[in-house]
């Protein structure tokens, strides 16, 4: 059964940090690009970070730049979104997702889109808030 399981969420002071983390099941998940998206209440869902199937090549929304980092194990089958510094205006529903039709390209500096990732997890909240 395939599965993508967020976790890690919470409530978390403005500065502090979080780890999430995304757990894949049912499908070989080292072919696979994997996102991290994040969609706060009246607002599109957005592109945070995405790494390759290999874990060599990273992108990060520039929002996020230098506070976040993005990793993957595949012997674990997980990627994990490392988040530091947290600011008020990144609370939001995190999701993680896959591209199983390969239609995203990983490059530094490029861009996450969501409509390039095929299937995705529950979410899991990340409210910032003193």
């Amino acid at each position: 059964q395939l599965q993508l399981v967020e976790s890690g969420g919470g409530l978390v002071q403005p500065g502090g940090s979080l780890r999430l983390s995304c757990a894949a099941s049912g499908f070989t998940f080292n072919y696979y690009n994997i996102g991290w998206f994040r969609q706060a209440p009246g607002k599109e869902r957005e592109g945070v970070s995405c790494i390759s199937n290999s874990g060599v090549s990273t992108n990060y929304a520039d929002s996020v730049k230098g506070r976040f980092a993005i990793s993957r194990d595949n012997a674990k089958n997980t990627v994990y979104l490392q988040m530091d510094s947290l600011k008020p205006e990144d609370t939001a529903v995190y999701y993680c997702a896959a591209d199983f039709l390969h239609r995203s390209t990983v490059i530094p500096g490029g861009a996450c889109v969501p409509d390039e990732f095929d299937y995705w997890g529950q979410g899991t909240q990340v409210t910032v808030s003193s």
